[in-house]
C-alpha cells in the first residue's frame, strides 16, 4: 500500500470509528509500526488527527461543544494525575479560581483540609466544594445545559469583582498558532476575564487538547502556564512559548 493510500485508509477508519489504537492501525494496513508511527505523526502536523498515547483521534468540528459526561469519561486517569499536580500549586490563604471543565473538577478532593476560597462558574464544582467543605463563591448568570458553566453578563460583571492568586481552567484546544480556544463565546469571556485577574494562571489539559483548535479563542499560549501529560511531536515547540509541567503515571 503506497503512502497516500495509506493516509486515506487512516482517516476513512477515523471516520468511522472516532478513535483507533496503533495495534488496530498495524492489523488493519499490515503496515509496520514505525510506519504507522511516522504516518500519525505526519497526518497530524497536517491537521487531519490527533494523536493520543497509543493511538490516534478524530479532530472534532470547531463549534461542536461535547457534554459534560462525554467529557469526563475520556482520559479519566490522566485528568486526575493533572488535577493533582494542579492541587499541589494550591496554598493555604490564597483565593483561587477553578473553572467548569472537567479535569479541574478533579483538583477538588485534592484541595480538601486546605485554607483557601474559591469562586467557581461551574455547578459540579460548587457540588463537590461545597461536600468538602472549602469556602466558596459561586457566579450568578445563565447556566448552560450540556457544560452546566454559569456564563453571561452578569457571571461577567460578577467575576470583575474579584481578585485571585491563582486560577485553573480547562481548554478544548491549544494549538501553537491559535492558543487556547473553546467552542462557546461566552465561555471564552469568562475564561480571558479570568485569566485578567489572576496572578499565577493555569491551564490544564489532557492531550487530546493539543493541536485542536475551537470557534473561540480564549488567550495566546505565552498567557497562561500548562499542566498536561501531553509528550507529542510539537512538546518542545509548546515549550518555547510556555511553562509546561507535564506529569507521568
Amino acid at each position: 500500500m503506497l503512502t497516500a493510500e495509506r493516509h486515506q485508509h487512516i482517516l476513512e477508519l477515523l471516520q468511522k470509528h472516532h478513535t483507533i489504537k496503533l495495534k488496530q492501525l498495524v492489523q488493519l494496513t499490515q503496515a509496520s509500526e514505525s510506519t504507522i508511527r511516522r504516518d500519525l505523526d505526519q497526518l497530524e502536523l497536517s491537521g487531519k488527527l490527533h494523536r493520543v498515547h497509543g493511538g490516534a483521534s478524530l479532530r472534532h468540528a470547531t463549534s461542536v461543544e461535547p457534554t459534560i459526561d462525554e467529557k469526563s469519561t475520556k482520559f479519566h486517569p490522566e485528568k486526575k494525575l493533572i488535577a493533582e499536580a494542579a492541587a499541589s500549586l494550591v496554598r493555604d490563604g490564597e483565593s483561587i479560581f477553578i473553572d467548569a471543565g472537567t479535569t479541574t473538577y478533579e483538583m477538588i478532593s485534592y484541595l480538601s483540609g486546605k485554607d483557601i476560597t474559591v469562586v467557581t462558574n461551574g455547578l459540579n464544582q460548587l457540588d463537590a466544594l461545597t461536600d468538602y467543605h472549602i469556602k466558596t463563591f459561586v457566579l450568578g448568570g445563565y447556566v448552560k445545559e450540556r457544560t452546566r458553566a454559569v456564563v453571561g453578563t452578569s457571571a461577567l460583571q460578577n467575576l470583575k469583582q474579584y481578585r485571585f492568586d491563582q486560577c485553573f481552567m480547562g481548554a478544548n484546544g491549544i494549538s501553537l498558532e491559535d492558543g487556547y480556544t473553546t467552542p462557546d463565546p461566552e465561555e471564552a469571556a469568562i475564561k480571558r476575564t479570568t485569566l485578567a485577574l489572576s496572578q499565577n494562571r493555569y491551564v490544564l489539559a489532557d492531550q487530546s487538547k493539543f493541536n485542536e483548535v475551537t470557534f473561540s479563542q480564549i488567550a495566546n499560549i505565552e498567557e497562561a502556564n500548562i499542566i498536561t501529560d501531553y509528550n507529542g511531536p510539537l512538546l518542545h515547540e509548546f515549550q518555547d512559548k510556555t511553562n509546561i509541567k507535564v506529569v507521568t503515571p
